[in-house]
This record gives C-alpha cells, sequence and structure tokens, in this order.
C-alpha cells in the first residue's frame, strides 16, 4: 500500500464512531469498564498532512537540527496546543506537555517517541508513537476522562542520532557526545540550542529514578514479525543489547601477479572468512542473536595489489546478555584461527557497548489486557532496535508497543503501517494508560 492509498483510507476512517464521551465527566477507572478508543481518522490526518514536512525525492529527510526537523518540531507544538497541553520545551530540547490528574502527588505516567528522521526514511518511525500519545491525551480530554495521575507527553529529540534527547534526560550524556556532529552538520551541542535547549543548563533536563510511574512507547516494529504471523500487536519484552566492534586485519600487501597463492597474506581473504564464520556462528545456536559485518574498508583498495589492511565493523545484538558475551568471546576465537590459517593478524576495538533494557512486568501486563479489551492479537517479542524507552529503562519502568510494519521495512521511503493498525496501537496506549493509572 502506497501513500496515496493511505491517504485515502485515513479519509475513510473519519465516518467510523469517535470516542464516546462519558457522561458527567468520569475518573479512568469508571471509564475503564469498557475499552476506550482514540480519534483514529484524526491520528491518521495528522500523520498524513506531516509526511510533507522534510519529503524530498529519497524519502523523508528531517534529520536532527536540520531545517526540516525544526518544521517538524514547529508541526508538532501545534498539536500539543490543540490537544490543550502548554508545551514546554527543557534544556535538552525534549518537548514535554501535562495533562493535570485529579492526585497531583501522584509521580506522572510518560508517553511518547519521537518525530526525527534518518536519511532518506520514512514517515512512521517516531511520529506514530508521538502523535499517538498527543491523541492519547487529546482523546482523554474529549472524552472528559480524568486520570488520578498526571499525564505527561514527551517528543524526544534527535533519538536518530544515537538517543541523544533521552540521554540527556536520563543523565547519561557526556561532554564527549556533545562534540558528536550530527547529520545536519550541526554538533550535538549547537543543535541542541538550535531547538530550544541549553547545553549549559542540561542538568535541570535530568530525570531520576522514583520521577516517574512508569514510560510507555508506542512504536512501529521495524520488521515483519508482525506481518507474517498475522497479528495486530506486539508487546515488547525488551530491547537487545547493542555490541559494536571495530576489528583491524592486518596482512601484507603485494603484487597480485607475482605472488604465489601459498606465500599470501590477505587481508581480504581473511575478512571474507570471518564474515562467513561470524553468520555461520549465529546460525549454529537457537534463538534471536543477530550479527552482521556492515562496513568493510580495504588498503590499498588496488586491482593489482593483494589486500594488506582490511578495517570491518561488527554488529552484534541479542536481549540475553549471556548471549552477547558468549558470541563476543567465539568471534574473537574465530578471528584467531582464521589469522592463524591466513597469516594475518587481528585486533578488535569496542565502539559500543550497550546492555539490553529488559521491559517491566506489570507494564506489559497492562499492554495485554489492554489488546485483550479491544479484541487484539498480539505476541510478546524483543526489539531488534533501539529506542528511547532503552534510555527511560534506566530511571523508570517501561515497556513498548508495536504495530506492524508493511514488509517488515524500516528506515525506508518504502516504510509503512496501515491506517488501522496505526489506531490499534492509539487504542492500545489510550487503555494502558488507563490500566496503568489504576495501577
Amino acid at each position: 500500500m502506497q501513500r496515496r492509498t493511505f491517504l485515502h483510507r485515513s479519509a475513510a476512517l473519519a465516518a467510523l464512531p469517535l470516542l464516546r464521551s462519558v457522561p458527567g465527566g468520569a475518573t479512568a477507572q469508571g471509564a475503564s469498564r469498557a475499552a476506550l478508543r482514540v480519534n483514529a481518522a484524526r491520528l491518521n490526518g495528522w500523520l498524513a498532512q506531516f509526511d510533507a514536512i522534510g519529503r524530498t525525492p529519497t524519502g523523508i529527510n528531517r534529520v536532527a537540527y536540520s531545517e526540516a526537523d525544526l518544521a517538524g518540531r514547529t508541526f508538532t507544538l501545534d498539536l500539543f496546543r490543540q490537544a490543550g497541553l502548554a508545551p514546554r520545551i527543557d534544556t535538552a530540547g525534549n518537548i514535554f506537555g501535562r495533562l493535570e490528574g485529579t492526585d497531583r502527588s501522584l509521580k506522572p505516567i510518560l508517553i511518547g517517541s519521537h518525530v526525527d528522521s534518518v536519511t532518506d526514511g520514512g514517515n512512521f518511525d517516531g511520529p506514530v508513537g508521538s502523535f499517538g500519545a498527543i491523541e492519547v491525551a487529546r482523546s482523554l480530554r474529549d472524552q472528559g476522562v480524568r486520570l488520578r495521575h498526571p499525564l505527561d507527553v514527551v517528543v524526544w529529540s534527535n533519538e536518530e542520532g544515537g538517543t541523544i534527547g533521552s540521554k540527556c534526560a536520563t543523565g547519561q550524556i557526556t561532554p564527549a557526545d556533545l562534540e558528536k556532529v550530527a547529520r545536519s552538520g550541526k554538533t550535538i551541542r549547537e543543535g541542541i540550542g538550535l531547538v530550544g535547549g541549553n547545553v549549559e543548563r542540561l542538568g535541570e533536563a535530568v530525570l531520576k529514578k522514583g520521577d516517574l510511574a512508569c514510560y510507555i512507547e508506542l512504536h512501529i516494529e521495524q520488521g515483519g514479525l508482525l506481518e507474517k504471523a498475522g497479528l495486530q500487536i506486539g508487546v515488547v519484552e525488551g530491547i537487545v543489547g547493542l555490541r559494536w566492534s571495530e576489528v583491524t586485519i592486518t596482512g601484507f600487501a603485494n603484487h597480485a601477479g607475482t605472488t604465489p597463492m601459498d606465500q599470501r597474506q590477505d587481508a581480504m581473504l581473511a575478512a571474507a572468512k570471518f564474515t562467513v564464520a561470524i553468520n555461520d556462528a549465529v546460525r549454529a545456536v537457537p534463538g534471536r542473536t543477530v550479527a552482521t559485518v556492515g562496513r568493510m574498508t580495504v588498503s590499498p583498495n588496488t586491482t593489482n595489489v593483494i589486500p594488506g589492511a582490511v578495517v570491518l565493523t561488527v554488529d552484534l545484538r541479542d536481549l540475553d546478555p549471556a548471549k552477547l558475551t558468549h558470541f563476543t568471546s567465539t568471534f574473537e576465537r574465530l578471528a584467531s584461527e582464521i589469522g592463524t590459517a591466513t597469516k594475518t593478524t587481528f585486533a578488535f576495538k569496542s565502539l559500543v557497548n550497550s546492555a539490553p533494557a529488559i521491559s517491566d512486568g506489570t507494564v506489559m501486563q497492562w499492554i495485554d489486557a489492554s489488546a485483550t479489551a479491544l479484541g487484539l492479537t498480539r505476541q510478546r517479542m524483543p526489539s531488534g532496535a533501539g529506542h528511547d524507552a532503552q534510555e527511560v529503562a534506566h530511571i523508570a519502568p517501561m515497556a513498548m508497543i508495536f504495530v506492524p510494519s508493511v514488509g517488515g521495512i524500516s528506515h525506508s521511503p518504502k516504510e509503512f503501517s496501515k491506517p488501522e493498525d496505526v489506531a490499534n496501537g492509539g487504542h492500545v496506549l489510550l487503555n494502558a494508560v488507563i490500566a496503568a493509572d489504576k495501577g
């Protein structure tokens, strides 16, 4: 299904029944007797409008701190206002809006996502969760349902550049991080100021353990498991741990025509054997581990010279820390064996080492129960991609809701989630918030 079909179907959803108001204004506990629904037409309509912001011939380009990102944030700020949420921008550049509860002594429930994109990406990664969260708050107001807890809606800044906004909010940003250059060409330090933050006062943006009741994030799956299984909702068990390594393989550059095959120290051959060995090792062990050799630089990279050096990257992911440790050791052992066989040497450098972020059992149960009440099929599953939720997990109970991605495609102009799936995600998020408020 393409964008034109999406726009047509979004308009058609306007004919569906909207939220029924609760006579006299009800509390969330009273309203939770029956599953509630968000305004599906409104939610999908926002996504359809947003598609024009940052749209280029090669895809959506709303990379953080770009002009398109600023335009996207302006659009989003207006949605906050329409929902009756007076938006504020914290010193990290994150956008917050609050729907007050009846008991201000209670900690807020936090929901949200992001609106920035990758280069040449799609319109659903991030905006579905951000606009879904705004719609939940607006639907509660429209229906006259009052929560006991305050409900905070957040749109994190620069998620695609390394979950920068949520790292700032959870106190995990470093001075070195601020000097990194984003895809827009601006440093993180410059970008935070550009979107309304203040790096000199970043400490004011930090949330501590105990500041939140919980965090729930709605997101597209970005994979094809739900679609393949014919299921409507994914309840995310956790976000996989990530280990990135840079591997330098050193051989000896020599003439391609005069060096016999049995006398070569071919770094490219060693790299090829290592790539295949990684794939075979992971496939041989049951489970959901994935490993990828994603970048390779060859030197001297000349047709008639045996490669003397190769630098490659390994991306290893799993929800189980023991699996990450096991395969890290396995890859080093394989490298040693291949190095001996090819007369080359391997050197490993760790680039990223993030632990898995495990979802909270109670929050997952609220999502499960919400899907059941709505008559939606579901499964529990890990997230193979990183999200702001993994940072918030450091300070609060969290879980995520996934909706299907057509073809399992994401970070691509072809990224798409059907309007009915987007609506289902909004419905589940709404009812999970009500369950959290009761909890």
